[in-house]
């Protein structure tokens, strides 16, 4: 076996397998699993999907949303231990693969049509 090989044996161990499709231009719900002192509890973090980069193990997506008037993305690694689980709540009609421009955008501008071709699983 080839290096290469060995390497896709091992990550697919860790991939998971219930993650719904996502797309760019979707909205999402994605639980962060966050340790508070003995305790561990799933926060929610809702947004817009504006950027999706790598694939396989290294898969990740950018959501942005409007936190008291101020813009905030996070970047979720979607393999990783600490994403709980991910819902998508809307499909987003976007003709584009980054959805950067809508960082420019305040209000309603920012709104993205709902596409309904696609089924939320």
């Amino acid at each position: 076996m080839n290096a290469e090989a060995i390497i896709r044996s091992i990550e697919a161990e860790h991939l998971k397998d219930s993650l719904p499709t996502i797309h760019v231009g979707d909205r999402v719900r994605v639980g962060i699993k966050i340790q508070e002192g003995g305790k561990e509890r799933v926060q929610p973090y809702e947004g817009t999907v504006i950027a999706m980069r790598h694939g396989g193990i290294n898969q990740t997506i950018t959501v942005r949303r409007i936190f008291q008037g101020v813009g905030v993305e996070r970047v979720f690694l979607l393999h990783s231990p600490l994403v709980a689980n991910i819902k998508v709540l809307r499909r987003g009609k976007v003709r584009r693969a980054k959805l950067y421009y809508l960082r420019d955008r305040v209000g309603k501008a920012t709104r993205i049509k709902q596409r309904f071709d696609r089924s939320l699983d």
